[in-house]
């Protein structure tokens, strides 16, 4: 049988994960995978992503040419945290919301869903713009808060607002603004009883606002942030996912390669709508490349795996398990190969 090389097909493979998120960046398992790739002697290229949450910075840093900064800020619970933002040569910011005001930043139990506060995404986005930024990215997803963006939009108005610049939104679902509570706040603490009170706020916040911002898509990214800035600056909201493949070029890149490796910390229902996985392996499909995935948790269904095409999908939760799980798969690639 003659090899994938001699018949001139593709040979390398392209190693596109998520991070794991609150336990590895996009890079780290990247990196495993590779090593894992390498040690079953299939070659593989590094292509480490993001959709608008935790990680996108890191992606959109090498591809948007990013100057990284620190800025003093506000966490959810008002407590001084440093966050570290980008700044291009072009007038390009990026700034993440879980820096200032994700999850992440408060311990399990001290979280409190009713008073957690966006003020620092605000006083980071306000902190871009000072330093020149005319177009300010907002990746919204890994938020601890769901107060529809009010922290963020009163220290905006504290400095004086945005001016001219545009503000984009890269968010990681499409659930509308009157949503958000009901499908996010309890992953951030909240009991039943908080839920259908963040419910309430949103609805009597959206009612306060200069346009609507309940039934919008992705509205209700960040807790109802993507919504506020939407309603209040004339926010652009777009797919992060989408966004961030694009800034990699992740599609030419993906029809170069014999197979693309994916991957993320939980693989659920939840990963078809918007999640970068998702739209990986939605654009492998569509161009005849295999996928598989590398998940810390598989929780997703029969009918889900069948939505998402995957090949393989393995479950890893350290990066000695996901450089075993990468040569796992290098090792059926080459056998299917020839090699």
């Amino acid at each position: 049988m003659r090899s994938a090389r001699s018949r001139g097909l593709p040979t390398v493979a392209l190693v596109a994960p998520d991070s794991f998120k609150g336990t590895f960046t996009a890079q780290a398992v990247a990196g495993a995978l590779q090593r894992g790739l390498a040690a079953s002697g299939q070659p593989a290229e590094s292509c480490p992503l993001a959709d608008g949450g935790e990680g996108t910075l890191a992606a959109l840093a090498g591809p948007l040419g990013l100057e990284l900064r620190q800025a003093l800020v506000s966490d959810p619970l008002g407590r001084p945290v440093r966050a570290v933002f980008g700044t291009g040569a072009d007038g390009v910011a990026v700034v993440e919301v879980a820096a200032a005001s994700g999850l992440g930043l408060v311990a399990a139990a001290e979280r409190d869903a009713l008073a957690a506060s966006s003020r620092g995404t605000g006083e980071l986005i306000a902190t871009a713009l000072a330093a020149g930024a005319r177009t300010v990215y907002v990746a919204a997803g890994g938020s601890a808060t769901t107060d529809g963006g009010v922290g963020a939009l009163a220290a905006l108005a504290d400095s004086g607002g945005v001016g001219e610049a545009r503000l984009v939104v890269l968010c990681d679902v499409r659930t509308p603004f009157q949503l958000a509570a009901e499908v996010f706040a309890p992953q951030k603490g909240a009991s039943p009883g908080e839920v259908k009170a963040l419910s309430r706020r949103l609805e009597e916040l959206a009612a306060t606002l200069p346009r609507d911002p309940r039934g919008v898509p992705m509205s209700g990214a960040a807790g109802g942030l993507a919504g506020g800035l939407w309603a209040r600056y004339g926010a652009q909201l777009v797919a992060g996912a989408g966004f961030v493949l694009a800034a990699a070029g992740y599609d030419a890149r993906m029809r170069a390669a014999r197979a693309v490796i994916t991957g993320e910390g939980r693989l659920d229902r939840q990963s078809l709508a918007g999640k970068l996985v998702s739209e990986v392996a939605t654009r492998a499909r569509q161009a005849g490349v295999p996928c598989h995935a590398v998940v810390g948790r598989n929780a997703a269904s029969d009918f889900d795996l069948r939505v998402l095409d995957l090949q393989l999908v393995l479950e890893a939760s350290t990066l000695t398990e996901i450089e075993s799980a990468g040569a796992q798969i290098g090792a059926r690639m080459v056998e299917e190969s020839g090699g």
